[in-house]
C-alpha cells in the first residue's frame, strides 16, 4: 500500500484477517441464515490468490471498518488473498490526490456518484464491463437504476459501468406510533390517494396529522428539498427527474412547481402542521419528531429518513413504540414504487486479477448478509436472506429497496453546491414563509442560470 493512503485524516487500517481477535471466522460456516451453499459453489471455483493483496480505501470508520473486515475474511479465507481496508473522514478529498499521483488503492468506496463520475471523466477508473452491468440489472431490485447510478462518461465522452453500489439507505420514510393509530382507528396508507385522505381525516376528527421541521443551523431547509424530490418521483417520471436534477428540465418548469406545490399542501396549511405553517420553518429536524411522542399528541406522521430515531426519545423502542411505512406512490400516476435515498459504491482505481476477483465475490448474497447482520447495512440484492437483517426495522427498510420499482439518489446531493446546498434550501424556507411556488422556482433557476 503506498504511503499517501495513510495521510487522510482520522486514517483507520484494517486487515480483514486481523479483525476475529480468535483467528476465526465470524460467523461459523453452515450456521446462521446465510446463504451457505451460494458462497461454497462460488469458493470451490474461486482462483488461488495466494500472495496477491487488494487495497481499498473509503469513508467508513469504526465500527463499519470492523464490520467490513469481518466480511472481507470469507473472501481471503477462499482464496488467500490478502485484503486491507483504510478508512479517512478525508476520503473525498484524499482519493483525489492518490488517484491523480498515481498511487490509488484498487478499489476506492465513493460516498455518492458525483466523485466517482469525475475520476471516471479523468480516465482514473477502471470500467467493470457489461457483464458486470448485466448482472446488476438482474440482480437488483430497480435493477437499470443501479446500473445508471454507476455508469458515468469516460475520458472520450462514452458511457462506461463503473459504480458497484454496496450499501444504501432510504429516505422514502413516514414514522409513526402504532399505538396512536390504532387508538384512534387509523390504517397505515397504501398509495398517496390514501395518506392525504387520512391527512384530511385527522384534520376533521381534530388531530394534527404532521410535524415537519426545517430547521438546520446553515443548513436549513434541507429537509424540504426531500420532500420535494420524493414527490417528483411520485408526480413525473425518472426521467424527468434526472433531467431536474441537471437542470435539462428547468427548475421552474411546471411539473417542478407541482411538485412543490403539493409539499405546500402538507407544509403551508395550518391545520395540516403542528404549530401551524408559521412552525415549518423555524421548527429544528431534530426536534420535529418529539410531537410524535407527547400526550396528547402534537401530530401523527413524520416524513424523515432512517436516521431520524437517533433524535426520538431514549427510551422508544423502534418497531414497537415508533414504526415506519413507506411513503406511498400515486395510484393515479401509475409510476411504480420508487424510492429515494442514497448509497456507497465501489469502484476501481487500480486493476488487478485479484481486484476484480473481489469485485464478484461483492455479487455473492453473503458478502452482503454479513453486513446485513452486523450493521445498519442496506441492499437492493435481491437474492439475500432477509432474515439475515439483525433487526426488524432493518428488515422492513429492506423490503422497501426489494419492492421499489425505481431507485434515485437525493437530488440536491447531485445538483451544483450553489443550487442543492444553498438556493434550494434557501428558497424552500422562503417558500414556508410565504412565497409562492412560481416565485421560490423563478429565483432558484435565477441562481442556476447564474453559475452557467
Amino acid at each position: 500500500m503506498t504511503k499517501s493512503l495513510y495521510a487522510g485524516v482520522a486514517a483507520i487500517a484494517l486487515t480483514a484477517g486481523m479483525a476475529q481477535a480468535d483467528g476465526h471466522l465470524m460467523f461459523p460456516a453452515g450456521e446462521g441464515p446465510f446463504s451457505w451453499d451460494e458462497y461454497n459453489a462460488w469458493a470451490e471455483s474461486a482462483p488461488d490468490l495466494s500472495g496477491e493483496t487488494v487495497t481499498i480505501f473509503g469513508p467508513w470508520l469504526s465500527p463499519e471498518d470492523e464490520y467490513l473486515g469481518n466480511m472481507i475474511a470469507y473472501f481471503e479465507d477462499a482464496t488467500g488473498a490478502d485484503v486491507t481496508y483504510t478508512g479517512s473522514d478525508g476520503f473525498e478529498q484524499q482519493i483525489v490526490i492518490d488517484a491523480e499521483a498515481g498511487s490509488p488503492p484498487n478499489i476506492a468506496v465513493f460516498p455518492q456518484p458525483g466523485l466517482a463520475a469525475t475520476l471516471a471523466s479523468q480516465g482514473l477508473l477502471t470500467p467493470l464491463g457489461d457483464e458486470a452491468a448485466s448482472w446488476v440489472d438482474a440482480n437488483y431490485a430497480a435493477g437499470s437504476s443501479w446500473v445508471d447510478l454507476g455508469t458515468y462518461a469516460d475520458a472520450d465522452g462514452a458511457d462506461q459501468f463503473y459504480g458497484f453500489f454496496y450499501n444504501v439507505n432510504v429516505k422514502s420514510l413516514v414514522w409513526y406510533v402504532p399505538e396512536n393509530f390504532e387508538d384512534a382507528g387509523y390504517e397505515v396508507p397504501e398509495t398517496m390517494e390514501d395518506l392525504i385522505a387520512l391527512s384530511e381525516e385527522m384534520i376533521a376528527n381534530g388531530d394534527t396529522p404532521w410535524c415537519i421541521g426545517l430547521g438546520s443551523g446553515p443548513a436549513t431547509g434541507w429537509p424540504a428539498t426531500d420532500w420535494v424530490e420524493d414527490i417528483m418521483l411520485r408526480t413525473q417520471t425518472a426521467a424527468d427527474y434526472d433531467a431536474w436534477v441537471s437542470n435539462e428540465l428547468p427548475f421552474n418548469d411546471p411539473k417542478v412547481i407541482e411538485a412543490i406545490e403539493t409539499f405546500g399542501m402538507f407544509a403551508k396549511n395550518d391545520d395540516m402542521v403542528a404549530g401551524g405553517a408559521g412552525a415549518v420553518g423555524s421548527t429544528d429536524f431534530r426536534d420535529s419528531p418529539a410531537g410524535l411522542f407527547t400526550s396528547p399528541a402534537q401530530c401523527f406522521m413524520h416524513k424523515q429518513a432512517s436516521f431520524i430515531p437517533a433524535f426520538m426519545p431514549e427510551d422508544v423502542v423502534i418497531g414497537e413504540d415508533a414504526d415506519f411505512f413507506y411513503f406511498p406512490s400515486f395510484a393515479e400516476k401509475d409510476l411504480g414504487n420508487p424510492v429515494l435515498g442514497g448509497g456507497t459504491l465501489m469502484a476501481v482505481t487500480d486493476a488487478s486479477d485479484a481486484t476484480f476477483a473481489f469485485m464478484e465475490y461483492l455479487q455473492q448474497p453473503i458478502s452482503h448478509e454479513m453486513m446485513m447482520a452486523q450493521s445498519g447495512f442496506l441492499t437492493p440484492h435481491t437474492g439475500v436472506n432477509l432474515d439475515a437483517y439483525k433487526d426488524a426495522t432493518l428488515r422492513g427498510q429492506g423490503e422497501i429497496l426489494q419492492n421499489a420499482t425505481t431507485f434515485r439518489f437525493d437530488g440536491s446531493d447531485l445538483m451544483p453546491g450553489a443550487i442543492g446546498a444553498g438556493t434550494f434550501w434557501t428558497g424552500m424556507v422562503d417558500y414556508v414563509g410565504g412565497a409562492s411556488a412560481e416565485d421560490t422556482a423563478n429565483a432558484i433557476q435565477d441562481s442556476w442560470d447564474a453559475i452557467k
